[in-house]
């Protein structure tokens, strides 16, 4: 008997038993896990290197270890640092597998490049940010007038504009009698809040630049702004480099409890990620980390913790208080952050344990609070947040959905990424389908290579909703098998589990036939039963049986078909011309926060006056739970989609 092991790449999530003896990057390509390879296994290009995390991972149930790799080579270190090789890189196409391993594909080796949908939308606001520039031109000192460069700064800003009681970063005082004598005694001052000195340049400078971010669970996306039109200027995103040390909120956080120097190993692995945005948007458009003046960020509650090393353990316990409920501001420097030397970062308010501040960057981006219609405000990720209300009152809640939107914990899920098949149609006669694979310009049927590799959170909702409608699965989720009659896409794997082929092998680039399981039925039920279930128990709180707008947030949201969603049942019934997707809202919001800052002060507010409710004690939840996991629903009426839910054979 061959011996087996259990390997998990993430961040793309994919797993499956692998032979002893084989190469990481030989597993990698079973598991359809794309690893670049410039000199085809040489040991000559260092393209393919992953980094092996040791430990036990409880929510894998495995134990990986470097001691479960081959020795490594003399080759290897001359393609690795030392660095990297004592952070457990090892290069993929020659190191062989003899026991459970989780392994990490850095950015730099995926093959084809991660495609994180987080694109900026057109925002507009009244620009009032908490940076002003002020330029001066000062008289230099003599020895009639040798007053000291500071107090011959302030009293500059002071007679020139009216600016008093100043106070000065102390990394700016160091850098003060360098930069005015560069300059010729003629200096840019950014000043925060027309109270403290975070920057002085030489010379006149037009230009202030700001960066918004927003750390997802799963993506991180910087979006760097010009202070003084609010144009967009770079935006890079990156998958949030925490991945591998659990693909949820709770599962980061039981790392850090069961892990000494778990919160540790998590915040230097978001500071580098934060970093490497931080020099790729400057980069672009010519300028320097140091231009950056201000900083905003978003995350859930637990992102928020983690890239603020703040113990996020009790989050995850009951009654799951945060750390602070109120915005902060830390210089950029103290949290790691390379920006100007002081500048800070304002993180936005938290709402609840479970509720943080990208959720009020939503919030500050569609304005809820100030709208007469109800909205429902879903933004969906791998924590699932839900706003209901309108300027009378307003209700939040958490849902866990899980990874599975991103491609997770589904057989051949993926990320967004070159190959990941995103959109599906089925034919309800000959139970045929048609789909499109990310990277092609038509659907298979109209192209002669397809390579598909995967199914990406998009492609998986529409095939689950086409699938339904075409009766392949019931109600209740399990398969028609009376239809295996009718085609052979139908069948039971090696397993004994009922599965759908949705792309023969000799249309894909893993040399597999892509399937959608039982399972993969069954953790797509999971999920949106959880968001639909959030948003009855919200509706009910609140007194309402139906919605006036849905509004889906996230950049997950912006890219699945809001019919087909309706379809399986993520969000109650609705006019489908009032359901929009609004694209990345945090970030939108974080971008808000950083171009005015009276929205800052009003995030506070509303914070605070938003009721959070906790979906687990409510008496209602587990009831509901079990009937959102039928297809739409066990009960609900979805008159809006009626006619298409007529058409499905029974």
């Amino acid at each position: 008997m061959v011996e087996m092991h259990k390997v998990i790449f993430q961040p793309s999530g994919r797993r499956g038993e692998v032979e002893d003896g084989k190469t990481i990057r030989e597993a990698a390509q079973e598991l359809g896990v794309d690893i670049e390879s410039v000199c085809g296994g040489k040991l000559t290009c260092g393209k393919c290197k992953v980094q092996i995390h040791e430990g036990f991972f409880e929510k894998f149930g495995i134990e990986s270890s470097m001691k479960h790799t081959s020795p490594l080579l003399e080759q290897e270190k001359k393609k690795l640092t030392k660095e990297e090789i004592e952070s457990g890189y090892r290069l993929s196409c020659n190191t062989t597998i003899h026991g459970d391993l989780l392994v990490f594909v850095p950015e730099e080796s995926r093959g084809g490049g991660q495609i994180v949908r987080k694109t900026a939308a057109d925002i507009k606001i009244r620009l009032d940010p908490v940076i002003k520039k002020y330029y001066l031109e000062l008289n230099p000192p003599t020895l009639e007038d040798p007053v000291g460069d500071l107090e011959r700064l302030m009293a500059g800003l002071s007679d020139i504009h009216n600016l008093k009681n100043l106070t000065i970063d102390y990394m700016v005082l160091k850098r003060l009698p360098d930069v005015l004598r560069e300059g010729e005694w003629k200096v840019t001052v950014d000043v925060r809040y027309d109270k403290e000195i975070v920057n002085i340049r030489p010379g006149y400078h037009e230009q202030r630049v700001g960066l918004a971010i927003d750390v997802g669970t799963t993506t991180v996306v910087g979006y760097l702004t010009d202070l003084d039109t609010g144009k967009v200027l770079a935006v890079d995103s990156m998958m949030n480099p925490q991945v591998p040390y659990g693909e949820d909120v709770m599962a980061r956080i039981t790392y850090a409890m069961t892990h000494e120097d778990g919160l540790k190993k998590m915040n230097e692995a978001i500071k580098k990620g934060l970093n490497k945005i931080i020099q790729n948007v400057t980069k672009e458009v010519g300028l320097t980390p140091e231009d950056i003046l201000e900083l905003v960020l978003v995350g859930n509650t637990c992102m928020h913790h983690i890239f603020l090393d703040i113990n996020p353990e009790y989050v995850g316990l009951a009654p799951f208080p945060p750390a602070t409920h109120h915005s902060v501001d830390v210089k950029a420097r103290d949290m790691g952050l390379k920006a100007a030397p002081g500048a800070y970062a304002h993180v936005l308010p938290n709402e609840a344990g479970f509720v943080g501040a990208d959720n009020m960057g939503v919030v500050v981006a569609t304005e809820p609070h100030k709208k007469d219609i109800l909205q429902l405000i879903i933004d969906i990720g791998t924590n699932g947040e839900i706003v209901l209300g309108n300027k009378e009152k307003l209700f939040s809640t958490s849902c866990a959905t899980g990874p599975a939107f991103e491609g997770a914990q589904i057989k051949f899920g993926m990320r967004a990424a070159p190959g990941a098949i995103e959109r599906v149609r089925i034919d309800p006669e000959t139970l045929e389908p048609k789909y499109k694979v990310i990277g092609k310009a038509d659907w298979h049927t109209h192209i002669e290579k397809i390579d598909a590799r995967g199914i990406c959170g998009s492609g998986i909702i529409e095939v689950i909703a086409e699938m339904f409608k075409a009766g392949i699965i019931k109600k209740n989720g399990t398969f028609n098998m009376d239809l295996q009659e009718k085609t052979k896409r139908i069948r039971k794997n090696e397993k004994g589990e009922p599965e759908y082929v949705l792309a023969w092998k000799e249309e894909t680039s893993i040399n597999k036939d892509i399937t959608v399981t039982l399972g993969d039925v069954r953790a797509m039920q999971l999920a949106k039963a959880a968001l639909y279930t959030g948003s009855k128990i919200l509706m009910k709180r609140y007194g309402v049986n139906e919605v006036d707008r849905v509004l889906l947030a996230g950049a997950f949201g912006s890219y699945i078909d809001k019919e087909a969603s309706m379809v399986i049942g993520m969000f109650p019934d609705c006019d489908l011309k009032k359901v929009k997707a609004i694209g990345n809202a945090a970030g939108d919001g974080a971008r808000i926060a950083l171009l005015n800052k009276q929205k800052r002060k009003e995030a506070d507010k509303i914070a605070r006056r938003i009721r959070y409710i906790e979906l687990t004690v409510d008496p209602d939840f587990q009831t509901e739970f079990m009937m959102a996991m039928h297809f739409p629903h066990m009960k609900d009426k979805f008159p809006h989609i009626q006619d298409i839910l007529d058409k499905i054979p029974r």
